[in-house]
């Protein structure tokens, strides 16, 4: 039974779950910011969000989810990833009578009403409203605050073998938006394109982003471009910042810190701007 698209009534009608699989990091953290974190019984690797999430089973990863051990468990909901999860398997999943509830946020504002419906299934229901209405109110701020400022152009370099960004309407592109950034490919035709330096440096990036994991930031991380120090604006500035990859890349309310911490990057672009 898909759940992704049905109605809020016809969700709170069904019986509340109790035993509940996460097959994606995002989802798992949400689930816990929904107030379901008790009813979690398992989830995918790199759930490590909150702290308690490190406790679970781990029944999925990048290269697919273990299907008899999912069945073992006897989930009565899952919360999947769309386009993320493999669909065949999900499909045996369905076909065996188990709720399934599919979560892809496409913008900030998709992440509030996530976490709404995730609370239908929650016991007290009221926990992932606050939540929902706590991060709207600071989405919220944060646009009416940066809705006037100065564009600021960025490069985004998701991955640097081979040389990677992302598109205007791909996550976390999103994020960038909020704070006046304007992506020099946002009219990519493709998601994540792959990109040469050449079409960076004629696209005059003002600020160039990446994102740090665990390891911390990474001092060599832009060292590619040091050739072209002189050509590429953000270079020449030193303007070339890091944001914590779990903030960044996972569509769940610590998005809203990704975009502080960048809002604050971009502003010291336009501070310099002005001298």
């Amino acid at each position: 039974m898909l759940l992704g698209l049905m109605p809020l009534a016809v969700q709170a009608a069904e019986t509340k779950p109790q035993r509940i699989i996460s097959l994606a990091p995002h989802t798992t953290e949400l689930a816990y910011a929904a107030g379901l974190g008790d009813k979690l019984i398992a989830a995918s690797d790199y759930s490590d969000y909150p702290p308690q999430a490190l406790t679970l089973e781990r029944v999925a990863n990048y290269r697919g989810i273990k299907l008899e051990r999912i069945l073992a468990l006897k989930p009565d909901l899952i919360l999947a990833w769309k386009g993320g999860n493999p669909p065949r398997e999900m499909e045996k999943l369905e076909q065996l009578g188990i709720r399934i509830f599919y979560s892809h946020p496409a913008s900030l504002a998709a992440i509030a009403d996530t976490l709404e419906t995730l609370g239908q299934f929650a016991d007290d229901p009221s926990v992932a409203q606050r939540a929902a209405g706590d991060f709207r109110q600071t989405l919220t701020q944060l646009e009416q605050a940066y809705r006037h400022q100065p564009p600021v152009r960025y490069f985004y370099q998701l991955a640097s073998s081979p040389l990677m960004s992302m598109s205007g309407n791909s996550w976390p592109s999103q994020v960038f938006s909020v704070c006046g950034g304007e992506n020099i490919f946002a009219d990519s035709p493709v998601a994540y394109p792959q990109v040469s330096k050449e079409q960076v440096i004629v696209r005059q990036p003002e600020a160039m982003f990446a994102a740090f994991g665990s390891a911390g930031p990474d001092p060599q991380v832009f060292s590619l471009w040091q050739s072209w120090r002189e050509q590429i604006p953000a270079m020449q500035r030193q303007q070339l910042y890091q944001v914590e990859v779990d903030w960044l890349n996972r569509p769940t309310p610590r998005a809203l810190l990704a975009a502080k911490t960048i809002c604050k990057q971009l502003d010291e672009v336009r501070h310099r701007a002005t001298k």
